[in-house]
């Protein structure tokens, strides 16, 4: 019992000593501090410091480097970190890693400023003649500007209810959960079902891509100034992915992703870097699909101002989190795996490339993708599927009839739909619109169902343009050049394109910053549009020179409606 006191001793004397040489080290830098103040610069001084100004001096020490003799050594350090929670302090542990990064952040600015005051030494400046202040010239989006120019501002026709998609009951509700109501969480809470919602339901409450549905109409699947589509294109990038699929049909693997607001997207993933071009010993119908082609044809379709592409963005998706561990499809789930170099992948089925040779790994479990808006359900509103006359043979040895006959497109002339009407200058914008892209791959295209033969053809399925900057593939041409057809306003957009104030590899390239995969496309592919542009306009030139300008280009002021008159007075004419 004696030991054991003697032990509880010891102990105690052993603490108070630690304590008290603990006390000693942490007071002796003040010590030596005031014992020095007649040979320093503050004499000595215990006036309390303006804590602005010693954070600011902090956040530069920190930016120094830590050989440089101003900065703090051990002790310094140590009793700013021991005195940090006293009530008179400003500086905190972790308040001095906030200076540090705004510190870091105050230099960063610095150099920005420098370089910005640089450039601004370079631009033009204006004076205000009111105080007689200069002002920077602001910079033109070139896009913004196209969208102003008259050819973008050009009205439809009156839309009737047999003009929409959809005829919208406003009186309609929608319970929240199928309206994607922001406030409502709980998707696992089934008792939500029984209750009905309190208030009417507008229609501008309804999720982006129902609003995006019931927009269709016969001239266009979407309004030149749409504010809906700029928020689906951001919903396919930010919202909850709940389940994925595999679609079937289709050569290669693509994946159906449904979002927390019941919107449903078409999934391509990343398959070839951006620098990869096809190879030239590859036939059209072996090409791999590319993610960026997708994104990057729904912005030419606008900027062309078709409209006839589904909204498209690039995301970045985790393939663990929001691809395995959501599927309900065992076929899918099964071909995940890790990667000798630890990423996750997997393949999938399908007819090409699902293998574990040709498998889609992440970094590690990061992917890049495309994500295409559904159209409405088929048993909503049904799509007609047509064959296009200009299919390729999709044969290795065999050619297409039109590759061989010249005279081919006057049988197309003959045959309905391209009789009357305007779908054989919907070919036409086809044609332009893949041979920009450098796309072979057109074998179908649709059209909505309830509108018949007089509306406008979907351009679905882009994945195989953008394969080859270095090349352009003048066979897909070959539908302009047999048939000397345009439209006026397709032509004149065109020629605008190709000047140089508007410039289409330029405006590609502003359009496709908005995306979150920038950069979308390499440079050469941007040029390349550029080249293939100015070889649309020489086919459109021969053919005007050829067969004079009113027999080539189509005046389409009032689309469908004059085409079809015109049409129908030059068969009877040739028919005379």
């Amino acid at each position: 019992m004696i030991l054991f006191r003697k032990f509880r001793v010891l102990i105690l004397m052993v603490f108070l000593v630690a304590c008290t040489m603990h006390i000693m080290i942490d007071l002796l830098p003040k010590l030596e501090k005031r014992a020095a103040g007649p040979d320093t610069g503050n004499g000595g001084c215990q006036c309390a410091h303006i804590p602005s100004e010693e954070v600011g001096s902090w956040g530069k020490q920190r930016i120094r480097s830590a050989v440089e003799p101003g900065w703090p050594d051990k002790h310094t350090l140590r009793i700013l970190q021991d005195f940090s929670n006293e009530p008179n302090s400003n500086l905190t542990s972790h308040s001095l890693e906030k200076i540090t990064a705004i510190g870091e952040r105050l230099e960063a600015f610095k150099r920005m400023k420098q370089f910005a005051g640089a450039a601004d030494n370079q631009k033009t400046l204006i004076g205000d003649a009111s105080g007689g202040k200069t002002v920077s010239v602001p910079v033109v989006s070139r896009l913004a500007a196209l969208f102003e120019h008259p050819l973008y501002k050009t009205d439809l026709p009156t839309i009737t209810d047999d003009d929409t998609l959809f005829n919208v009951n406003t009186d309609i509700r929608f319970y929240p959960k199928a309206a994607g109501n922001q406030e409502w969480h709980n998707e696992a809470n089934a008792e939500d079902d029984e209750y009905p919602p309190t208030g009417d339901v507008t229609a501008d409450s309804y999720p982006n891509w129902l609003r995006f549905h019931i927009g269709i109409n016969r001239y266009e699947l979407y309004s030149r100034h749409n504010s809906v589509l700029d928020a689906l294109l951001k919903d396919l990038v930010t919202q909850r992915i709940t389940s994925v699929a595999m679609k079937s049909g289709g050569t290669q693997l693509k994946l159906i992703m449904t979002f927390q607001n019941y919107g449903q997207a078409l999934f391509k993933p990343m398959k070839q870097t951006r620098e990869q071009e096809t190879p030239p010993d590859f036939f059209y119908f072996s090409d791999f699909e590319r993610h960026n082609a997708e994104i990057a044809a729904f912005h030419l379709d606008r900027i062309l101002d078709f409209r006839r592409v589904p909204p498209v963005a690039g995301r970045l998706v985790n393939m663990t989190r929001e691809i395995r561990d959501v599927t309900r499809d065992k076929k899918l789930w099964r071909t995940f795996f890790i990667s000798p170099a630890n990423n996750v992948c997997f393949y999938g089925e399908c007819s090409y490339y699902c293998s574990t040779e040709h498998a889609l790994c992440g970094r590690p479990d990061q992917i890049q993708g495309s994500l295409a808006a559904f159209l409405p359900d088929l048993a909503l509103a049904k799509r007609k599927t047509w064959r296009n006359p200009w299919r390729r043979s999709y044969h290795k040895r065999k050619k297409a009839e039109w590759e061989v006959d010249p005279d081919y497109c006057d049988e197309v002339k003959q045959t309905p739909p391209y009789d009357r009407g305007s779908r054989l200058l919907d070919i036409m914008d086809m044609t332009i619109f893949d041979f920009l892209m450098g796309n072979m791959d057109r074998h179908h295209y649709e059209t909505f169902e309830k509108f018949g033969n007089d509306t406008f053809i979907i351009h679905l399925d882009n994945g195989r343009g953008f394969g080859k900057h270095s090349h352009d593939e003048l066979s897909i041409l070959v539908p302009l050049s047999q048939c000397c057809r345009v439209r006026r306003s397709t032509h004149l957009r065109l020629q605008l394109l190709a000047k140089e104030e508007y410039q289409l590899s330029h405006l590609m390239e502003e359009s496709l910053v908005r995306d979150r995969l920038h950069p979308v496309l390499i440079q050469p592919h941007l040029e390349a549009m550029d080249r293939r542009l100015r070889l649309v306009l020489q086919v459109l030139a021969v053919c005007v020179e050829k067969e004079g300008y009113s027999n080539v280009v189509e005046v389409d002021d009032i689309p469908w409606a004059r085409g079809a008159r015109d049409t129908a007075t030059r068969r009877n004419a040739i028919h005379r």
